[in-house]
């Protein structure tokens, strides 16, 4: 997936900013960005604030993790099963 060359907190900054009434047009002159990337921004980001985004991003990690130790744990149970039937 390409990385963006924004943080999450600068895109914050520069969807604060077209809050304030700047136009959209000087704001995507000034940071290098498409109506499109802008738009996309405000929906994803949109009405978050930073406190909000870090905790979005601390969940979503937790979450990746629990689904590794899921996916590790079904097949090491996959594995025992294999191993009784074989027994047996």
């Amino acid at each position: 997936m390409k990385q963006s060359r924004f943080t999450e907190q600068q895109i914050l900054r520069v969807l604060k900013e077209g809050e304030t009434g700047t136009s959209l047009d000087e704001i995507c002159r000034t940071y290098g960005i498409s109506r499109s990337c802008y738009y996309k921004w405000k929906s994803k980001y949109g009405g978050l604030e930073e406190a909000e985004l870090r905790r979005l991003k601390e969940l979503e990690a937790e979450n990746a993790s629990l689904k590794r130790m899921y996916a590790d744990l079904s097949l090491k149970h996959e594995a025992l099963k294999e191993i009784i039937e074989k027994k047996l």
